[in-house]
């Protein structure tokens, strides 16, 4: 895969709005064997990277960067049957985003790798208030939660899930990572020794290995 054409390539036709040459081009990366994870990382993460770039400094309106995510969206609703494991194991991740956060297409990358190595993973999305997530672990006692971030104004409701969420549940695995954070996390997992921050999916695809090799 040439990843800086990849990645240009995609980028363009998303924010074009091109829905057909966008699943064109994932669907031949995926005939020619590349990864999921390069496929997420080296294409599709760029590509929203640098449309959220763009939109911050005001070179992409906010109706282009919801069109460019919505086919994205698509396209991942598309090859999701084509990816997620036959063999399932007795394990479930808890996928959500923070309060307020309506950008979920890096929390439900996140939940595919899961799905990849056979866990059950609850998708729960975009803006997920903290007193439902809370009852929803209540219900479903996952073996780890995984919360995405992609805007860094909400840093201070990411905490207070984090505090919330420990003082609840003590010593369920966290995981923490979205475009917010850029490479530094910041003093976030100094805070509890269950947090694990997580930049790029191929660490999470480490820390699932090594999780189920325990």
């Amino acid at each position: 895969m040439n990843e800086n054409r990849g990645n240009n390539d995609f980028f363009n036709y998303i924010i074009s709005g091109d829905r057909k040459k966008s699943s064109q081009h994932i669907a031949n990366l995926l005939h020619d064997k590349a990864t999921i994870e390069d496929i997420y990382e080296q294409v599709i993460k760029k590509a929203l990277y640098t449309v959220g770039e763009k939109w911050k400094k005001g070179l992409l309106s906010v109706a282009t960067e919801h069109l460019a995510s919505a086919i994205v969206e698509s396209i991942l609703n598309e090859i999701y049957f084509t990816i997620i494991s036959k063999v399932r194991i007795n394990k479930t991740v808890v996928a959500t985003c923070v309060q307020n956060e309506f950008h979920q297409i890096g929390v439900k990358m996140v939940a595919d790798v899961f799905e990849m190595h056979g866990w059950n993973a609850h998708l729960l999305g975009a803006d997920t208030p903290t007193n439902d997530l809370i009852d929803f672990i209540s219900k479903n006692k996952p073996d780890i939660l995984a919360v995405s971030m992609s805007i860094s104004f909400h840093m201070q409701e990411l905490k207070n899930l984090l505090d919330i969420v420990n003082k609840t549940y003590p010593g369920l695995p966290i995981l923490i990572g979205g475009q917010a954070f850029g490479h530094d996390s910041g003093d976030i997992p100094d805070r509890y020794d269950n947090i694990t921050y997580l930049s790029d999916l191929y660490l999470l695809e480490k820390y699932i290995k090594n999780y189920s090799s325990l």
